[in-house]
Parts: C-alpha cells; structure tokens; sequence
C-alpha cells in the first residue's frame, strides 16, 4: 500500500504529461481525484501501520528502496495528505490565470507522490534518492512560465539545491559505510565503539549531512534561493515553503540526527554547537530581512527562512523534548504558512497589488482573504491560546532545559525574531484594516472582490485547523512526545 501512495500520483503526473486530458474540467476531476486517493491511502497506511518495509525494488545489492511509516515519518505523512489536496483545490482557481496547467498539475502531482516518498522512506539511501528527485520535479514548476525572472529564479533553486545533496552525500555515504545497516532506527545505527575510534569523522560528517539537507532548509548561509522563487507561481512557493521542500529539509535533519548518526553520539560536541549557532544566526537573519522587505510574497519568503529554523534549532537540541519541539513547529508553521502564502496569492490574482504599502483598505475588500491571514499571523507571531505558541514555548522550554549555552542563545534568538514577527505580520493587517482604501484601480466601490469558493473554503478548511491545534494542543504535544520518546 505504500508504495501505491508514493508511486500512483507519480505515475498519474507523468501519464498527465504523455496524454493532455481532453478538458479543464477533467483534468480538474483527474488530479483532485488522484491526490484525494492517495491521502487516502495514506490514511489507512497511518492506522494499520506494517512493521515490515515495503520494497519497491533494489538500488542496488543490499540497498532497496523501501518504505515503511513510523511515528516521525507519519507526522510528515499525514501533514502532506492533508495540505496537498487543499493545495490543488486553491491551484486549480489560481493557475486559471496563469495558463500552463497541464504542465503544471501534472508536475505538481508527480511532486506529491515524491514527497511521500521522503516521508516514508524506510531507510536513509530510499530518502536521499527521493530527496534528489524533489528537486528535479520542482525545479519546472519554479521557472512555469519560462520569464526571465523565473527562469534565473530557477537556475538559483538548481544550484543550490545540487550543492547541498552533493555535500549531504558525504554525510549519507559515512552512514552506509560505517553504520550497522542503513535502515533509520530511533537512537541511530553508528555505534559508541565507531564515535571514539572516529570522533573527527564522526563530526564533520553529521556536520556535511546538516548542511547539505539544510539548503532545503535555508539554513544561512544556505538560504538565498528561496526568497529567489517567490517569483513562482502562489501553488508552488506555498508548497515550496511551507510543506515539501523546505519541511523535507527539516525532516531529513531530523531523519539523520535521531535516526542515523544518533543525538546521544554527538550531544555536547563542537558538531552540535555549530549547527545550533547556523540555526540562531538564521532565525534572526531572515526575521530582520522581512522587516526590511516590503514585497508581500518575499517578506513571507524570509518569514519562512525564520521559521523553518526554529525546527531546526529544536531539532539539534538532541533531546527527546527537542524532537517534541521540532516536530510541533514543522506541523503548525505548515499550516500557519501555507495560509499566508494562498492568502498573499488571492491578492495577487484578485488585485495585482504585490507591495506591502498597496494592501491599504484591503480588508473590507476582501474580509475573507484577510480574515484568514489575520488568524495566520496571529498564530505564527505566537499568540497564546493558538498553536504558534504552544511549539515556540515547546523549543524555548526545552533550549532552557538542556544546559547548555547555545540553548541560551537560542532562546535569545527566538525572543528577538518574536518581536520583529509581529511588526513584519501584523503590519500588513494593519494596513488592510487600519487603513483607507487609497488606490481603488482594479476594485469596484462598495463591491467585495474575495475569490471563488474554491479559494474560499481551502482558507476556511485551513483557519479551522489552526484554531484546532490551539484548542487539541495538549493531546498534540502528547502524542508528539510519546514518538519522541520512542514509543509510538
């Protein structure tokens, strides 16, 4: 079964490709379908878990692509069957304005099913194969359109994207050579005999796989490509920095650290020091740079940059309440962020505004759209009683309660990016609430201009959710322990 989630929309996109279906309502019925199928057979993957591997065929002797789900690999599973559907639902409004859409849904289907394939990877080699498909899949989607601002948008993304899977190689390549088997096993397969015997190699090659899989990430200095294709069109750069690439990069963070080099081999050491200060400089860098930004998609771009550290941050924390915090932030930044980006994405198509100063009287305009956005921002700048919150306590509690000092400069890092936050989120509310309608080209007086219902329920869908996870919190974070702890 799960090779069947991983490999039908797959093959569904690249048959999407081949045969052009006849209109856009079938292509329309065609790709919803093909995604709702697959998160549904997510969803029984996710209840009668198998505590065999599935092959899907051997790389190489002793090397299968195989998947399997365990308790991280479930949460990043059930987070992208969730959100994919609503995402396509949301493009099939969206990408009406930007032609293309065979090419584009047909990609974008293929993107979901490599996805799965991270997320399910039974071993390190199966993630790392899929990791490097990512790319290839996303890279049309980034330059649709072939402009010349996305196609150099797109050479970046190419770039640095090859440089952090040849870097993270190393990392891999240390793992299949040294560990006992590559299968991803909780607490790592490198054993205390091969850390004393190779301390220095030990290092730098957790340090190779850190950097190479934190250019998904855009860990600084690693970073520059995403704010880059924001330029994409809304579909992608939502998926880009808020559920696939950039929650692949975490994810494969966490993967290699708890599940491969082993948090207990390399707690305390220099290793760890460095990927937490990357991780610290990073959340402050891409807060103070959104401040700076006034472009409403690239300022969301650096939000995400931010953001996706503070995973990362609670990620090399190396402890159980660490991977606790890591993984409640990748879940609710997901949510929180795709709502931004979709809602940025409705103001482009619906007004063309793109500058944070043209949003002004936007709000009784488009009250859904906004709306929406406001409970986003809301959460993501850390409102109590919703979920941004709640994970961004979960990594300060537990960078105070590991001892040691980069923990401190963790937490210093995280009060400051709360503040700039806010005024970097709540400024554009501001503007389109606060704020008369000065430039009404495009917008009929006394008429709202919210998109279609498609639109409109993925931000309903979506809002709900968000408040959901502040309201379920605790039984989140329960849950989310017990497979920190192992025992789920």
């Amino acid at each position: 079964m799960l090779c069947l989630a991983v490999f039908l929309p797959i093959v569904a996109g690249l048959v999407m490709l081949a045969v052009k279906p006849k209109s856009r309502a079938v292509r329309a019925c065609l790709v919803e379908g093909v995604t709702l199928l697959t998160s549904l057979i997510v969803l029984s993957c996710l209840i009668h878990r198998s505590e065999t591997p599935s092959v899907a065929f051997m790389l190489m002797q002793d090397m299968p692509i195989a998947f399997q789900i365990d308790g991280l690999g479930g949460i990043f599973a059930g987070l992208v069957a969730f959100l994919w559907p609503l995402a396509v639902l949301y493009g099939l409004e969206y990408m009406e304005h930007e032609g293309g859409e065979n090419h584009f849904f047909a990609l974008y289907t293929v993107t979901y099913g490599v996805t799965l394939g991270i997320a399910t990877a039974a071993n390190i080699m199966t993630m790392y194969v899929f990791y490097e498909f990512l790319t290839l899949a996303t890279l049309p989607l980034v330059m649709h359109g072939t402009s010349p601002e996305r196609v150099k948008a797109g050479h970046t993304y190419m770039v640095y994207s090859f440089f952090g899977a040849a870097v993270a190689f190393i990392g891999v390549m240390i793992i299949v050579a040294f560990g006992e088997g590559s299968a991803f096993v909780m607490g790592g397969v490198l054993s205390e005999a091969f850390a004393r015997q190779h301390p220095l190699l030990l290092r730098l090659g957790y340090l190779c796989a850190f950097v190479g899989f934190g250019v998904k990430a855009a860990v600084f200095p690693a970073h520059a490509w995403l704010p880059a294709v924001s330029v994409a069109p809304t579909p992608v750069t939502a998926l880009l920095h808020a559920v696939a690439v950039v929650k692949s990069g975490a994810f494969a963070i966490m993967r290699v650290t708890y599940f491969s080099f082993g948090a207990q081999l390399l707690r305390g050491t220099w290793a760890q020091h460095i990927a937490m200060l990357l991780a610290s400089l990073t959340i402050v860098y891409g807060s103070t740079m959104a401040v700076r930004e006034h472009h409403f998609k690239r300022r969301l771009a650096y939000s995400t940059i931010s953001n996706l550290s503070y995973v990362v941050l609670a990620a090399c924390l190396m402890t159980a309440e660490g991977l606790t915090a890591a993984m409640a932030h990748m879940v609710f930044h997901a949510l929180m962020k795709i709502t931004l980006f979709f809602c940025a994405g409705a103001v482009l198509i619906k007004t063309g505004r793109t500058q944070i100063e043209s949003l002004r009287g936007l709000g009784p305009v488009m009250p859904v759209t906004f709306g929406a956005y406001t409970v986003a921002a809301l959460s993501l700048m850390g409102t109590p009683l919703l979920p941004g919150f709640v994970s961004k306590w979960l990594i300060g509690s537990a960078a105070v309660s590991g001892g040691y000092a980069m923990g401190y400069v963790g937490v210093a890092a995280i009060l400051v990016s709360a503040v700039l936050t806010a005024i970097y989120l709540m400024s554009v509310a501001f503007f389109a609430f606060f704020r008369p309608l000065e430039d009404a080209a495009g917008i009929e007086p006394g008429r709202r201009c919210d998109p279609t219902w498609r639109m409109k329920l993925t931000f309903g869908v979506l809002t709900a959710a968000i408040v959901l996870c502040g309201v379920f919190s605790n039984d989140i974070v329960a849950m989310l322990s017990a497979i920190a702890a192992g025992v789920a």
